[in-house]
Order: structure tokens, then C-alpha cells, then sequence
């Protein structure tokens, strides 16, 4: 019975040992908690973060070791990539935001236009109308396809009436970046200096890659398995991220 038990614990111990490394060097799972990302991330989206496409830092471990303020195996993240980052604020809470602003980039918003390099990126209207929540509100945007230098296409939503339609200038420091929520009137991100701002390359975790699942939290709990015909968003299933 004895060498059951420590047989037992072995494998558990192997098992945690395994897990960790497969979360700090490869992948990741996450919870989009909020409606920041929409339309392209949706509340009830559970994703996969690849740990390796950044390379590595002390983010990339559990509870975020203080072993080094580096990268190590450094690849430079590009612009419309959809990035996990521990906000400067706390070195702790995650977020997920579309890296928009490079170290060196200037960007502002003019009249509800984002100036990037003194540059207007293009911006097309789509004919697609979204219902879109923010907080424990619901309001009515348009939808746009943006489209960046690198000519990554994404489309992003905005309120009729923009609570930031003008800015001042951003200017992103060496070894940092700057993101924005898709859903850009309901979005905590690198406009506000004071709560997330710029973000270091340290404080990047990985880049999200796909929708494994989703459930729609406003149709009931994923843990009501009576509801799941209804909750359950199967068309997301393992879809791609863009």
C-alpha cells in the first residue's frame, strides 16, 4: 500500500512538472473576461497563447520568477499582432490587446482617425452592424476594416459617438509598444499612460493564436450542461485568430 502511494505521488509530481513546462515554453490557455477585443474576441472565448513566438522572460514562467529584466530568444512582434502582456501597472494582471505602435511610432487620433508616423491608416467601412457590450451596457457601433503598413487587415469597432476622437501625440519608447482594443471606445489600453500605457518587451507573455472554445455567458454557465445547445458558440470552436 505504501509504494502505492509514493508511486502515486510520482506521477503527480512528474505530471505538474510536465505541465509547467508545456504553459512557460509552448502554449497557454487564456479567458477573455471582457469585450474589449470585439468583434474578434468575444466574452466566453477561451484561447491558445504561444509562449515561444516572443521568446521568453520572467513573464513566461508561473507567478512571474524575478530571474531576469531580459528576453532570451528575442522575436520582435509585428503590428496587428493580438498579444498577451502583464500590464505595466502591476506586472500581474493579464491583458489582450492589437499591437498597433512600434518602438519609435508616433501615434495620435485625429477626429476619430488613427494617425500612425503622421500617416492615416486606412479605414473601410463594412456593412456589418454589431450589438456590443461594455461593462453592463450595450450599444450600437460600426465596424470598419483596418489596415496597417504591413498590410495586416483586421476590422475594428467604433461607438457613434467616440469617447476619444482626438489625442495627444504617442511617442513609444525603445524596447516598448503600443496596443488598442478592437472594440476601441470600450477599451483600457496603451491610450491611458496612467493604468496600462506603453508596454516593455519584458512584460510581453505570448501571441494568441487560436479559439479552442466559447460560451456565450449571457445564455448561461458552461457548467450547465442542460444549456449547453444554446451557450455554447460551436462555429468558434478551434477557429483562428486574426
Amino acid at each position: 500500500m505504501k509504494n502505492i502511494i509514493i508511486e502515486n505521488i510520482k506521477t503527480l509530481f512528474y505530471a505538474i512538472i510536465i505541465a509547467v513546462i508545456i504553459r512557460s515554453l509552448f502554449i497557454q490557455p487564456f479567458y477573455i473576461p471582457s469585450s474589449s477585443m470585439e468583434p474578434n474576441l468575444l466574452i466566453g472565448d477561451r484561447i491558445f497563447v504561444t509562449k515561444y513566438s516572443y521568446g521568453y522572460s520572467k513573464h513566461s514562467f508561473p507567478f512571474s520568477p524575478p530571474i531576469t529584466n531580459n528576453r532570451f530568444f528575442y522575436n520582435k512582434p509585428q503590428r496587428g499582432d493580438l498579444v498577451v502582456f502583464k500590464t505595466p501597472v502591476d506586472n500581474r494582471t493579464d491583458y489582450i490587446k492589437r499591437l498597433i505602435g512600434l518602438p519609435g511610432d508616433q501615434i495620435q487620433f485625429i477626429n476619430g482617425e488613427i494617425y500612425l508616423n503622421n500617416n492615416k491608416i486606412i479605414k473601410k467601412a463594412t456593412t456589418v452592424k454589431n450589438k456590443i457590450r461594455c461593462g453592463n451596457s450595450i450599444y450600437s457601433t460600426k465596424s470598419y476594416e483596418e489596415t496597417l503598413p504591413n498590410n495586416i487587415k483586421y476590422t475594428a469597432a467604433y461607438k457613434a459617438t467616440g469617447t476619444l476622437l482626438n489625442t495627444d501625440k504617442y511617442t513609444v519608447p525603445s524596447n516598448h509598444f503600443f496596443f488598442l482594443g478592437d472594440n476601441r471606445d470600450c477599451s483600457k489600453d496603451s491610450r491611458y499612460l496612467s493604468s496600462v500605457g506603453y508596454v516593455n518587451y519584458v512584460n510581453i507573455v505570448g501571441k494568441a493564436q487560436y479559439i479552442f472554445f466559447s460560451n456565450d455567458t449571457l445564455k448561461g454557465s458552461a457548467m450547465k450542461f442542460w444549456n449547453w445547445k444554446n451557450s455554447f458558440r460551436v462555429e468558434r470552436f478551434f477557429k483562428k485568430i486574426k
